[in-house]
């Protein structure tokens, strides 16, 4: 059942539905059915938005009490309706959202790829034509022990550098060899194993 104060459209209109626009059409309307029926329809009606002070209840006292609560909650329903149809229509639309660009643009088919930018723009090192490690690194830790005049130790490095010994072997062997220096590794007489870069 639906109350309607205004004339309703007929695209509103669903299979099923009753409509009725005073309280004597809704006393016709509900004359079949069973005052338990009443009940049902005005506890769906009580404690639901915009409803929360009505309370259910378990029977009406009569089928005349039962039409007339009933009537005046679809009222309210309906005021309530066209305020918020008031208020959705007194908001302005809002803005559209301005669309992200999309990923990068890609070039024609058949034109001719860009260059691609090289890695290598790291200084070199002038004594050595190496590149110069960053500032701070382990690397570049390690190159200023090993640029001293009778390098590093196996002993100092590890000591500096926290490291084990296989670690300090590894280190050279492979992170300086890509760094393009030339680690020069001996063990003076009765010395521990030393290390250095030859300039």
């Amino acid at each position: 059942m639906s109350a309607e104060t205004d004339q309703l459209p007929p695209s509103a209109a669903r299979e099923g539905d009753v409509y009725f626009a005073t309280q004597e059409e809704l006393a016709n309307l509900t004359e079949a059915l069973p005052v338990s029926r009443l009940v049902e329809v005005w506890n769906s009606f009580a404690g639901a938005p915009p409803f929360e002070d009505l309370k259910e209840v378990r029977r009406f006292t009569d089928r005349k009490t039962a039409v007339s609560r009933i009537w005046h909650a679809a009222e309210r329903l309906g005021a309530q309706v066209e305020k918020d149809e008031a208020v959705i229509a007194s908001k302005p639309a809002p803005a559209a959202k301005p669309k992200k660009a999309k990923a990068a643009p890609t070039a024609a088919k058949g034109a001719p790829k860009k260059a691609k930018a090289t890695k290598d723009t790291t200084a070199k090192d002038d004594a050595t034509g190496a590149k110069a490690p960053r500032d701070g690194s382990k690397t570049a830790q390690v190159v200023a022990l090993l640029q001293r005049k009778n390098g590093a130790t196996l002993a100092e490095i590890m000591d500096k550098m926290g490291w084990q010994r296989h670690t300090v072997r590894g280190f050279m062997a492979g992170a300086m060899k890509k760094a393009g220096y030339t680690v020069e590794s001996f063990k003076p007489e009765g010395g521990d194993r030393t290390y250095r870069i030859n300039a």
